[in-house]
């Protein structure tokens, strides 16, 4: 409603905003309907998330693991996680001509892309949750003779759970980020491509159509997957009371 309300005022009323550059919701709605009819969209979502689960997949595997090397040696945390950090801060679409340059417009491109986009926010994520687990934990389980890989895999990682999961959940958001950067630059299938099609074709009711599409799915998978995952891992460690 509000929506519609802006539109009236700014659009129809005022004439400040030209259609082209603002569109109702009705003309939205009826954009998205289109490309549902012509399986535009359900194609596009389809590749948009295959990719988008490949990389966020080897992104935790890496992440977790330097997350968990960096602890492990003083050494390497010295001198790599300033680097980390600054890696952190560069947006994924400066990755993309690295990207280009060495895989070429394909595949490769997108999944490097997103798994660089996420991958640093998981393993500060790691580094961080274990290095403030409390100390009492450890004390407590050293007294009863737990050490070396027991010690780390049965109380410390657990205890950080609650944090890596955290940084799990930012680390989705942006591969997301970088997937739809990837896709907009590189013109292959997907719904950053669909997204610069609109963009091409001065269609601004496709642009916003495709992005309710990805707000929508981030909403859904941040309530169904990451919500249940981070309330049962509090649960277990204290944190939160289960409902």
């Amino acid at each position: 409603m509000i929506w519609e309300l802006v539109y009236k005022i700014f659009v129809d009323v005022l004439t400040i905003w030209k259609p082209y550059t603002f569109s109702s919701p009705v003309e939205v709605l009826n954009t998205l309907i289109g490309l549902i009819k012509d399986n535009t969209l359900f194609i596009a979502i389809i590749t948009s998330l295959k990719r988008l689960v490949i990389g966020y997949v080897i992104s935790i595997l890496i992440g977790v693991a330097i997350g968990l090397i960096i602890v492990k040696y003083k050494y390497i945390d010295e001198n790599l996680s300033p680097l980390i950090l600054g890696f952190q801060t560069i947006p994924s679409v400066c990755w993309i001509p690295f990207a280009i340059l060495w895989y070429g417009i394909n595949e490769n491109t997108i999944l490097f892309v997103t798994v660089i986009g996420s991958i640093f926010s998981i393993a500060i994520s790691t580094e961080s949750g274990i290095k403030n687990v409390n100390p009492i934990y450890i004390k407590a389980a050293k007294t009863m003779g737990a050490g070396g890989r027991k010690l780390y895999f049965d109380v410390i990682i657990p205890a950080a759970m609650p944090q890596i999961v955290s940084g799990m959940k930012q680390g989705w958001s942006f591969a997301w980020r970088a997937l739809m950067a990837g896709e907009m630059l590189s013109g292959t299938k997907g719904l950053g491509q669909v997204l610069m099609a609109g963009r091409d074709l001065g269609d601004i009711s496709q642009v916003m159509a495709v992005m309710i599409v990805i707000v929508a799915f981030g909403l859904v998978f941040d309530k169904l997957l990451f919500g249940k995952i981070e309330q049962n891992v509090r649960y277990k460690c204290g944190l939160e009371n289960k409902n």
